[in-house]
């Protein structure tokens, strides 16, 4: 698909878990990065009991943009996405979902559309309460512990001082990219991304 052909992202979902407990953890990243778009732009997150999350409405190279952190726990995404993408008439070709991925290093962010849950209960939910898989995903790496047995304490768990600076060296190249993401040139920011590491 070229860049002329895909059109505008209305809604950039970060997964997370809400509560303070849970802010640091890796399993956050999604939310780090809307977090992270809002604050450049000017944009306050409020809660919003009909989408089950906080919602943040701006524009970004004269589009629209829908942020959204649901409010459900990460298992429950679905709920909250679909409910304010059907409300406002997103198709899944507009939403990019930003969530942690164990099978990239920290620093580490690639895009790309369609595709499985590969684990990640997020996505998962997501795809069921959709009904599809064409939504774009931006995974954020957080690296793998090395043994499957640890991956839910280690999702849950902080990422180390080191860690930390390259999972935001990462959400800052992609910020730098959000206008041409915003606007639908979705390939050639996934040529410049994945062509920087």
């Amino acid at each position: 698909m070229s860049g002329k052909d895909q059109q505008p992202i209305r809604l950039i979902v970060g997964l997370g878990n809400p509560g303070a407990a849970y802010a640091e953890t890796r399993h956050n990243a999604g939310f780090w990065l809307v977090e992270r778009v809002a604050q450049r732009h000017g944009g306050v997150f409020k809660a919003e009991g009909r989408f089950h999350g906080d919602t943040c409405r701006l524009r970004v190279a004269g589009q629209e943009l829908w942020l959204l952190k649901p409010s459900t726990y990460m298992n429950r995404s679905g709920q909250s996405v679909s409910s304010l993408a059907k409300y406002f008439k997103i198709p899944q070709e507009a939403l990019l979902v930003v969530h942690d991925e164990l099978d990239l290093a920290p620093g580490v962010v690639k895009l790309k559309q369609g595709g499985g849950h590969a684990g990640h209960n997020g996505l998962r939910d997501i795809i069921s309460a959709l009904g599809g898989r064409d939504f774009w995903r931006l995974r954020i790496g957080i690296d793998h512990p090395g043994n499957a047995r640890e991956v839910v304490d280690y999702v849950l768990g902080r990422p180390s001082r080191e860690e930390v600076e390259a999972i935001h060296g990462g959400i800052e190249r992609v910020e730098a990219l959000m206008a041409r993401i915003v606007t639908g040139e979705v390939q050639q920011v996934m040529n410049q991304l994945h062509g920087s590491r």
